[in-house]
């Protein structure tokens, strides 16, 4: 008879409360591979946590749990297809994607607790932290490697604030900017058929180029053949956010010759933002009269001394601009005209629809937090599609079936 994820959780301990609890991932991993091969490279740490909550019998700790009822917003596919693995993994746009195609999420890190802590609540699983900690040989074999790497180090914004700081950014950005070279070392030591990478438009342009230029020679030199473009939200979801994605396909497997190519866009915008936007609204979502009072002279001087700077009020048969992660600061970027009342900022469930999340994915987190989260999250929608076309190239190959690989 199967355990519900929810009673084990409880009995288990599983609550992400702060940084770090590798324990609680370990734990989580463990479960949600328990029965296949995956297991061994989290059994050791799941034991060790186990120990300290479970009263240990003769026979495995787990085995009275077996199988699990996953009572979580999404829950493993039954049969999965493939294996892929999740880094600089936030609140799971990707994971999502790619379980929505038949995949199997093998290994996933996100250094941030509270986007763990959403994480969790959608997936049942808690991811492990800081992938600098984590050496490559102990992330398990997978078909698909999918990551978006951190890309305040190269965003326009970002760039702008490091400099007005004396701060150093793209690879110079000891924090995040060398972050990328992780991935590297895991496609290195690893080989999988594919991965796919995403991170800001500016990542093309910035440092005259030259970022990109190291970024694309590394993956070539890795044996890997590359496939990018910029992508545009809008085409998914009510929002104007351009990603620079990036594919590439192991050329041991491939030669350098696999029939890959984006998505096609539709000729317009499938959906408006009348759309995502709720009609009943609490007040405290209203800006203030200080605040709006602010945003509105703010604009005034900016549009004075020529530069764009300002609040953004949609349109409500439109898209947005792009939702960011400082979104939870004044809102300024996408405000909802509101009659006979200030603007207001978009809720998080509306920061959602924005990202193409579905209506059931969780929010456990406060309204600051979520903003930040959605804020860095990729177009779920979008990434699925893609992930559709990295697959259509490696089942041509025969390298997955319909079997479960495990």
């Amino acid at each position: 008879m199967s355990v519900k994820y929810s009673e084990l959780r409880k009995k288990l301990k599983i609550d992400v409360k702060k940084p770090e609890q590798s324990e609680l991932a370990y734990l989580t991993h463990f479960l949600h591979s328990a029965e296949n091969g995956v297991a061994d490279y989290y059994r050791t740490g799941a034991d060790r946590y186990a120990e300290t909550i479970v009263d240990l019998v003769e026979e495995p700790w787990y085995q009275g749990y077996l199988p699990i009822k996953w009572d979580v917003p999404f829950p493993p596919p039954e049969n999965p297809t493939f294996k892929f693995i999740d880094l600089f993994a936030g609140i799971g746009g990707f994971r999502m994607a790619f379980q929505n195609l038949g995949g199997k999420c093998v290994f996933t890190s996100e250094w941030n607790h509270y986007a763990q802590k959403t994480y969790e609540a959608n997936f049942g699983e808690v991811p492990f932290g800081d992938i600098t900690k984590i050496d490559e040989t102990e992330i398990p074999d997978h078909d698909i490697l999918v990551g978006g790497f951190p890309c305040q180090p190269f965003s326009i914004a970002g760039v702008s604030k490091k400099n007005a700081l004396g701060r150093s950014h793209g690879f110079l950005d000891e924090t995040q900017g060398t972050l990328f070279f992780d991935i590297a070392r895991i496609l290195k030591h690893k080989r999988p058929k594919a991965f796919l990478l995403e991170n800001v438009k500016n990542l093309v342009s910035h440092d005259k180029g030259k970022t990109f230029k190291i970024i694309s020679e590394t993956l070539r030199e890795l044996g890997y053949n590359i496939h990018y473009r910029v992508l545009d939200g809008k085409y998914y979801a009510p929002q104007h956010r351009e990603r620079i994605v990036i594919v590439g396909f192991d050329k041991n497997v491939f030669h350098g010759n696999e029939d890959f190519s984006f998505p096609e866009m539709s000729a317009n915008p499938p959906m408006v933002m009348e759309d995502i936007l709720d009609k009943q609204v609490e007040d405290k979502y209203t800006l203030t009269d200080n605040l709006w009072d602010y945003l509105q002279k703010y604009a005034k001087k900016h549009k004075a001394a020529g530069n764009g700077f300002g609040f953004g009020l949609v349109n409500f048969d439109g898209v947005s601009r792009t939702l960011s992660a400082r979104y939870y600061k004044d809102g300024s970027e996408i405000l909802i005209p509101q009659e006979g009342k200030n603007p207001r900022r978009l809720t998080p469930r509306e920061c959602a629809r924005l990202q193409g999340y579905p209506e059931d994915f969780k929010i456990p987190v406060s309204d600051t937090q979520a903003y930040k989260q959605f804020g860095n999250s990729v177009v779920m929608p979008l990434m699925q599609d893609v992930g559709k076309s990295i697959l259509e190239v490696i089942k041509e190959k025969q390298l997955i079936h319909v079997q479960s690989p495990f």
